[in-house]
């Protein structure tokens, strides 16, 4: 009767963690009965911190809406496409979100920039940052569109606050002059404050091009390479290796 009415209280309190815990020693006596009150409670304290860092970061991965499922344990490092894997180690530990520092990722078509830069995203939301994903040329659009409806200012605040920005598939499409603009404010808001992580096929050197506007374009990068990480990847198409690899398995 005790023992139902403290798992009720727990779970009102909502202490889920420890409510199952707490299940747990009840079901399985012969496993906990030689501890003592002290190592029992501490079991409880650890379900529950356990119980609630995993909810939160189910919460962040879900805020983020990143466009692939990727997971650093398994990128693969034997893929002759120039990642160096000390330098992507060093990332994975958060470090250079701490310093609100910059990562960009640069190469051709089908190198995995994507999946590195989503991979990066789920580490950072394991470590706690809140996390937003955008394709460049969606964004731009979306902010757009808020200059007409009144939200802009909103979008802009709630970017301004997200620990870690990704923006994907960078310099694919010429930029307005509105579109300049708006992304000098992110920038601006985010400038050694905030990270941002950006994919890209153009390399580096092209990005000032791609912006079209000299005045504009440089007040952009001057904030985004500022304290930046950069991969520079190369190779074919991991896509292509792998549908090759596939296509010979199945002819032998």
């Amino acid at each position: 009767m005790l023992h139902n009415q403290t798992l009720q209280a727990l779970r009102s309190l909502k202490l889920t963690g420890m409510a199952d815990g707490l299940e747990q020693q009840h079901s399985q006596p012969s496993t906990h009965e030689e501890l003592g009150f002290d190592q029992r409670l501490a079991l409880l304290v650890d379900r529950e911190t356990t119980y609630r860092t995993n909810n939160k970061v189910t919460r962040l991965l879900a805020f983020a809406r990143l466009k692939l499922q990727a997971y650093p344990e398994d990128i693969d490092y034997s893929h002759p496409r120039g990642l160096n894997k000390s330098q992507f180690a060093d990332l994975l530990s958060s470090s250079w979100i701490h310093q609100h520092h910059n990562v960009l990722i640069t190469g051709p078509t089908g190198c995995g920039k994507t999946y590195l830069g989503c991979a990066l995203a789920t580490q950072a939301c394991r470590h706690g940052f809140s996390v937003r994903y955008f394709r460049m040329s969606r964004l731009l659009e979306m902010l757009s569109i808020a200059h007409g409806d009144g939200r802009f200012g909103k979008i802009i605040q709630q970017l301004a606050k997200t620990d870690v920005l990704v923006l994907d598939d960078w310099g694919l499409e010429k930029m307005t002059l509105g579109q300049r603009n708006d992304l000098l404010e992110i920038m601006e808001d985010r400038h050694a404050l905030r990270s941002t992580l950006i994919t890209s096929q153009l390399p580096i050197n092209q990005w000032h091009q791609s912006i079209g506007d000299a005045t504009l374009a440089d007040a952009i990068l001057d904030r985004l390479l500022h304290n930046s990480h950069k991969i520079k990847l190369k190779g074919e198409s991991m896509r292509k290796t792998m549908s090759e690899m596939a296509e010979s398995d199945q002819s032998q």
